[in-house]
């Protein structure tokens, strides 16, 4: 899998293109409330609606993405906290059998 400082910068730039997006997508509001745009003929608002929806479908695949790189995270969590919990037992049992090993031997002298 790629590193976490590789994963956070992928993520970065997702949220930077996908905010590009938005603003552009809310300059197009405010160009159709002028009234020169909104006198255009319907074939420029058919293109402006595909452009729309190009955009539209472009962020729902970045944010598939992103759950997907989301739920990709969450496991590996899981798993470090599951290799972490794994070793704090071993290591637990090691100290309490050394423990008893010395506890034993002072018995023994």
């Amino acid at each position: 899998m790629m590193s976490r400082p590789v994963l956070l910068v992928f993520l970065l730039v997702i949220l930077i293109i996908t905010s590009q997006f938005e603003w552009k997508q809310q300059l197009v509001p405010d160009l159709d409330a002028t009234p020169r745009i909104s006198q255009k003929p319907s074939h420029s608002s058919k293109r402006e609606e595909a452009v729309k929806e190009k955009i539209i479908l472009l962020q729902e695949k970045n944010i598939q993405r992103l759950h997907e790189v989301v739920r990709s995270l969450r496991e590996q969590l899981q798993q470090c906290k599951s290799k972490n919990e794994t070793r704090q037992h071993t290591v637990s049992f090691l100290t309490e059998h050394v423990t008893e090993m010395e506890r034993h031997q002072i018995f023994e002298d």
